[in-house]
């Protein structure tokens, strides 16, 4: 594979068998091998067991499991998308196939329009615009599609202030590129790859934190069609359509279905319907501080963030680390325990016991030593009152035998004054 791979285009699938994300992964996998397969794409479909091959995968750069990667010659395009069936296969046609696709006429460029919702055109000539653009592409060819064509190929309603010219056509109209107002190329793709308003979701969100937008998000319940989760929605959505020339270059909107992400991105518990604007660059977010009634009170508060008004909460600072460090440990046996009872009694319980015996272990070994020493104080002692007790004794006999020598000499003295009388 490593000599022969470079004669091909592959779509490869790296993972290890014990990964759980990979297992979940196999069934749409082999949905996208079969459907490519059919389709007659040139792009053939693999996968490879990254444990074993462990030299080929750190040649791709692979850190994690699973990681899909489409190998075109020399490159390694990392596909970073939802693990879906229609977004790889739509991700391994675009990468596999031209870097800059020409549109011939009015009618090609029409059909491009009605299938992509972001669309990039340079319309020109041979300039040095055309190479940073075929620069660009090569590079987010990954995200989005690139298109050329000349001037009367556009629609009628298009005008451009010169040539040649960097288009995107998005949310129903057009914007050009203005190197003294947008700056570079590169960046200018990568904020307007996204339409004015998205449905936000994790990967979205991940994407997002390399436009250095922020990002405004009514967190709704979709399923809710109470005014008040509609209405936040429509003011986002009045504010991405109507303010775009204020806000487009610092913010991007959308509105997320249900709080749990919201919930454990910002370690903190979110009442629905609300709005929240992130900065995806530094984990801060700002919270309104009174309702959002209407696209004047979204606007203000907009405002007051630019400012620096408003009051920026979280952020990734060494406290915020730690409680990141406790929240997500508690996440995860909470988690472990509402989905497997015995599994968490087991992987947290086992440990928990062993410290315990370990604990009355050194406590109970404390208490005899006491015990011991106790015991052989008391022996001390009544080795002590047996020697008191001894000395009373001998003590005793000294007086006795000095009373039987003091009474002998009485004696003595009772047979001298009897031999005088005599």
């Amino acid at each position: 594979f490593k000599e022969n791979r470079k004669d091909d285009i592959w779509l490869v699938d790296f993972y290890a068998p014990w990964c759980g994300h990979c297992k979940k992964l196999e069934p749409v996998w082999n949905e996208v091998g079969t459907e490519m397969r059919n389709m007659g794409s040139p792009v053939k479909v693999g996968k490879m067991d990254a444990t074993s091959f462990s030299s080929i995968a750190s040649e791709f750069g692979v850190r994690g499991y699973p990681t899909i990667k489409l190998l075109k010659g020399d490159l390694a395009y990392n596909y970073r998308g939802p693990r879906t069936k229609d977004d790889i296969i739509e991700f391994a046609n675009r990468v596999a196939g031209p870097l800059i696709r020409p549109l011939p006429s009015q009618h090609m460029f029409e059909h491009v329009q009605k299938r992509h919702r972001v669309l990039f055109v340079y319309v020109g000539g041979e300039s040095p615009l055309k190479e940073k653009y075929i620069e660009v592409a090569s590079e987010l060819i990954v995200y989005t599609y690139f298109f050329s064509a000349s001037e009367d190929v556009l629609p009628e309603y298009v005008t451009l202030p010169e040539l040649p010219a960097v288009m995107v056509f998005k949310d129903g109209t057009y914007f050009v590129y203005d190197e003294y107002e947008d700056g570079d190329l590169s960046s200018w793709i990568n904020r307007e790859r996204f339409q004015g308003y998205l449905h936000v979701d994790g990967f979205t969100l991940y994407e997002l934190g390399d436009t250095g937008k922020l990002v405004a998000i009514a967190v709704i319940d979709d399923k809710n069609s109470s005014v008040e989760h509609t209405r936040l929605k429509s003011i986002i959505q009045e504010v991405a359509r109507d303010y775009r020339d204020h806000f487009h270059r610092d913010f991007q909107f959308g509105h997320m279905d249900g709080n749990d992400y919201i919930n454990s991105l910002l370690m903190d518990d979110l009442t629905i319907p609300t709005i929240v604007v992130l900065n995806t660059s530094n984990q801060q977010y700002f919270l309104p501080d009174r309702h959002i009634e209407s696209t004047e009170d979204m606007v203000q508060f907009i405002n007051n963030i630019l400012d620096g008004t408003a009051e920026a909460q979280g952020g990734d600072g060494l406290l915020q680390r730690i409680k990141r460090i406790i929240y997500d440990a508690k996440s995860t046996i909470v988690s472990v325990f509402k989905s497997s009872p015995l599994l968490g009694c087991f992987l947290f319980g086992l440990p928990l016991g062993v410290i315990s015996i370990m604990c009355y272990g050194i406590c109970t070994a404390d208490t005899e030593g006491e015990v011991f020493e106790h015991e052989g104080a008391k022996k001390e002692s009544g080795d002590r009152e047996l020697t008191d007790e001894g000395s009373e004794e001998e003590q005793e006999e000294e007086k006795n035998a000095k009373y039987t020598e003091l009474s002998d000499g009485e004696l003595k003295q009772k047979d001298i004054m009897e031999k005088k009388k005599d």
